[in-house]
């Protein structure tokens, strides 16, 4: 793929950029191959890896903020910790590239002070959009203080008559001088609190500070292939751990099974909850907020089949020693580092896997999903 900002040197994220893409899905394959095999020393069947777009397949764009208020740059931090502009970056879904220019604008027109790292001055830090299957937005401005709401109040009209895709806008808080992109505190700017995902057939509600998969045509893919496989298991009880926005528990829910989700996240709970209603599933599946390892391995109980899709660093050495020891029949792992799974799976020797695939969720990077399915011995 062609990048003017990776040839000019301007941004250098998409390391695997000069890989041919038939390349990159091969090598992505052959890894967790050779990862889960040393792990789990087992000759599993793997699926097909499911490709993705080369371009135009990330659903979000976080965008720091630089520059000055009259030519904001929307991007990234190069040396000096000035800004580079990225608004046409060709990774990010059309709407998004379309939205980032009226957004400069109103950076200028709402007087948005850019926040200075090296100085610690200023207001505005990033700008975080999403959007939805049907080019629908939600835009978050990440602020230090609320000296800047007023003026993002003020002007928001003007913004949603150039930006009527616009769904839902808030403010985030975050005061801190640190590496951290998003503080706790949300402040919402319109009366819409979610944003509608149309997903196999399924709506799932993505509020602000809930986590969805940033490839969602992938993020589909995924859902059906644990369809898939687990449609002829004898499952009867699903526990969902860091289930998210529902993703998963949703998919999941079939006549006979009972499918609880675990989520640290308040909002991503009050979003899955949302679309379980919608979908006339609330007598099925329901949802609980705490942190999955600990509501795991408090419960007394063990489901049939549990899900886990945790963060990079995986499910780790407690929950994996638990889910070892606890009798589940059937465990479907949803990988983004394939390394850490690695570490959980030797972990848990008497779950074996016997179904695997690569999922390329974040072409043109070393980066991709890997999902596994285990059985107990």
């Amino acid at each position: 793929m062609h990048c003017g900002y990776y040839d000019s040197h301007r941004c250098r994220s998409c390391t695997l950029i000069e890989t041919r893409y038939a390349v990159q899905l091969a090598d992505k394959d052959s890894r967790a191959r050779a990862v889960v095999a040393a792990a789990a020393g087992a000759d599993l069947d793997w699926a097909a890896p499911v490709a993705s777009a080369e371009s135009g397949f990330r659903n979000k764009a976080k965008m720091v903020v630089g520059g000055t208020v009259a030519h904001p740059t929307l991007g990234i931090l190069g040396p000096g910790r000035a800004g580079v502009d990225l608004r046409g970056c060709s990774l990010h879904e059309e709407p998004i590239v379309a939205a980032l220019t009226r957004l400069s604008e109103f950076i200028t027109t709402a007087q948005l002070t850019p926040y200075q790292v090296s100085s610690r001055r200023g207001e505005l830090k990033y700008v975080l959009v999403t959007a939805s299957p049907t080019g629908e937005l939600m835009v978050r401005f990440v602020l230090r203080s609320t000296e800047a709401l007023p003026r993002i109040r003020k002007h928001l009209r003007a913004l949603r008559a150039a930006l009527p895709q616009l769904v839902v806008a808030s403010v985030n808080l975050q005061p801190a001088p640190a590496a951290v992109i998003e503080g706790e505190q949300e402040i919402l700017l319109t009366g819409s609190s979610a944003l509608p995902l149309e997903l196999n057939g399924l709506c799932l509600h993505l509020r602000p500070q809930s986590f969805f998969q940033t490839n969602t045509a992938v993020a589909a893919a995924l859902y059906r292939q644990a369809v898939s496989w687990t449609r002829a298991l004898p499952v009867r009880t699903v526990w969902d751990l860091y289930c998210g926005v529902g993703g998963f528990a949703l998919h999941l829910a079939a006549p006979g099974r009972q499918v609880t989700g675990f989520e640290i996240s308040a909002q991503a709970v009050a979003s899955a909850r949302c679309s379980a209603a919608q979908a006339g599933l609330e007598g099925q599946v329901s949802f609980a907020v705490g942190d999955a390892t600990h509501l795991a391995t408090r419960s007394g109980d063990v489901a049939d089949l549990v899900v886990v899709n945790p963060p990079r660093r995986g499910i780790g050495e407690k929950l994996a020693s638990h889910l070892e020891q606890s009798g589940v029949q059937h465990v479907l792992y949803s990988s983004c580092n394939v390394d850490s799974l690695g570490r959980d799976l030797a972990r848990m020797r008497s779950l074996r896997p016997v179904r695997g695939q690569v999922l390329d969720m974040f072409p043109q990077t070393g980066h991709f999903e890997t999902l596994v399915l285990l059985e107990r011995r």
